[in-house]
């Protein structure tokens, strides 16, 4: 094979990916994503508004009371008789411990409550805006 032959090839190879690169980029783009960056809230009594940034809130604790502004993608709560009032859960709402309430106005998540599987009473439910 002469080197023209192998410089044409170079060339239709890179034509190609320079075409196929930018649409394997759009197709394999997820449509909701987790942030980095979670809030993490531990402690007791604590009272505070924040916004969730669409990532991950986990609390752990007892009596805290939480507003929780914007959208988060998942919540995780440990502990007991915490308090969340949220805007927006966007992939899951998992639970330990009792007597837990999580609110959320909006989004449609997993609810995950792994203190009823041991007999314990939480609260997790969908509320009007």
């Amino acid at each position: 094979m002469d080197g023209k032959g192998c410089t044409m090839t170079i060339r239709t190879l890179c034509g190609s990916l320079a075409v196929l690169l930018p649409v394997a980029l759009l197709v394999g783009t997820p449509t909701a994503a987790a942030k980095n960056g979670d809030t993490h809230i531990t402690g007791q009594g604590i009272n505070q508004t924040l916004d969730c940034n669409e990532s991950t809130l986990m609390v752990m604790g007892t009596g805290n009371y939480l507003t929780v502004k914007g959208s988060c993608w998942a919540i995780a709560v440990q502990g007991s008789s915490n308090v969340i009032v949220a805007d927006n859960v966007v992939n899951d709402i998992t639970v330990y411990g009792s007597d837990q309430t999580v609110y959320y106005k909006s989004g449609d998540p997993a609810v995950i409550d792994r203190g009823r599987e041991l007999g314990m009473t939480n609260r997790i439910d969908r509320v009007p805006a």
